[in-house]
């Protein structure tokens, strides 16, 4: 039982069984950086305080930046028998400096010290996802400053509805990320508070100085309640509630892509960097990489489960279920940001092909409403151009026409409101173009889009 930190109450070594079991050093090491960090400034600060001597809290800082020099240069290897990355640490630590290696624990417990090391790891990895949306969100803007007058349709329930343009369509999703980044900074606020010195539940006898720690390490403000700074997980269930969130967004924008792609629309032609083939049929080119994200949702979906499961019967304080926590916010963090570089190069690259979604607007009477609206300007309630309007779709159908090349004769049966300026009203153009107001399709609208979005990243 020498090996272990803990071993002075146990007269039995630990079955290996529960050894491997209860072990976290293969998926916590990523914490290295963070918890030699999170170290180092409880170090200086129980030099300061006075509650080890100063010369050992200065032997121990340098002790602690040899060891992070190691790891960074590969010199030092993680030991897979290690109980976690924080007994890894210590235990190197105390191999060099001996007893006073020993004097770093003073004051601190593990409970307190991983709920810094993921707090600190977390704000770390939530500002790296923020950047990849925004660098995202940057695609999107380039893209939709060039497609500003390429019209397309409009949909609801998968049927034509009324024209856009694909500018319009792509500032959708532009706005649904810029929820995305809000959330994730708000996270992130929430995030950085500082639990050290909450020790293993009921904070410690010792005079430390929490907030000398807390602007060591960059941190906001410490945590309030002791109890609640070993046991809380919000961050995390709140982190990766707002990756499922951002995951959804691209899991939508991937479908509508997969469709775009396919013959039945040809929107748009993904790059040959960012498409597969099949193994038996030498014509596809498949969209391999939004299905996959469509897949990867329901994964990350299933990550933010977990943590709510995990935490939902836990008794205060600290519990060893609460170790769940991150295998399953490390694995949404990497997928998100694996998709967010994948995604992003795919939609830059893509083509677009603006004469089929014309083509596509040009059908399916996705100018109706604006037909009822030409009557409403003439003077006509709205309800009674609306049921016009539904007559002459369906003189259309039964002519095999469309309303821009219905005679204007047949318009003129229904009401002598209608004029030969009809067919400019109805005209794709201008049915975009006349949609000024704010949040609309017509050009300037949507440029006044692009420019509010450039200004909020």
């Amino acid at each position: 039982m020498a090996g272990k930190m803990w071993a002075g109450r146990f007269t039995k070594e630990v079955d290996e069984r529960v050894n491997d079991f209860n072990s976290s050093i293969s998926f916590d090491a990523r914490m290295y950086r963070q918890d030699i960090q999170g170290s180092m400034a409880h170090a200086q600060m129980l030099g300061e305080c006075g509650i080890i001597n100063i010369e050992e809290s200065k032997k121990i800082i340098g002790g602690l930046k040899s060891i992070l020099e190691d790891i960074d240069s590969g010199k030092l290897k993680f030991d897979s028998t290690a109980e976690d990355i924080h007994m890894f640490v210590e235990a190197e630590l105390t191999a060099r400096l001996g007893d006073t290696g020993k004097r770093l624990h003073t004051a601190r417990s593990r409970n307190d010290q991983v709920a810094l090391d993921i707090r600190m790891y977390l704000r770390e990895e939530t500002a790296e996802i923020i950047g990849l949306v925004k660098t995202l969100e940057k695609t999107i803007l380039t893209l939709a400053d060039r497609n500003l007058n390429t019209v397309m349709p409009g949909y609801t329930h998968m049927q034509r509805a009324q024209p856009i343009t694909f500018a319009h369509h792509l500032m959708a999703y532009s706005n649904m990320l810029l929820r995305d980044i809000g959330r994730l900074e708000d996270c992130r606020s929430r995030m950085n508070v500082m639990p050290l010195g909450s020790g293993a539940l009921a904070s410690t006898t010792y005079p430390i100085d929490r907030q000398k720690v807390c602007g060591l390490l960059g941190f906001d403000e410490i945590t309030q309640n002791s109890l609640d700074g070993v046991s809380d997980r919000d961050f995390c269930i709140e982190l990766a509630s707002a990756i499922s969130i951002l995951m959804m967004h691209l899991s939508r924008f991937s479908e509508e892509i997969i469709m775009w792609c396919s013959w039945e629309f040809k929107f748009i032609e993904l790059d040959d960097a960012y498409a597969t083939g099949s193994s038996i049929m030498p014509q596809k080119k498949n969209p391999d990489v939004t299905e996959l994200i469509r897949g990867k949702t329901g994964r990350v979906y299933g990550d933010l489960n977990t943590l709510l499961v995990m935490m939902k019967g836990i008794p205060l304080a600290y519990n060893k279920d609460m170790q769940e926590d991150k295998e399953a916010i490390f694995d949404a963090i990497d997928t998100v940001k694996l998709c967010l570089k994948t995604f992003d190069p795919m939609l830059a690259t893509m083509t677009v092909i603006p004469e089929n979604m014309r083509a596509a607007a040009a059908k399916g009477f996705i100018n109706a409403t604006d037909c009822a609206d030409y009557l409403v300007k003439k003077g006509m309630p709205f309800r009674d151009a609306y049921k016009i309007t539904g007559t002459l779709v369906h003189t259309c159908i039964e002519k095999s026409c469309t309303l821009e090349t219905l005679p204007l004769e047949e318009y003129k049966k229904l009401t002598d409101k209608f004029g030969s300026d009809v067919y400019e009203a109805i005209s794709l153009d201008a049915c975009v173009m006349q949609r000024k107001v704010p949040g609309g399709p017509a050009p300037e609208s949507v440029k006044a889009q692009i420019e509010y979005v450039k200004s909020k990243i």
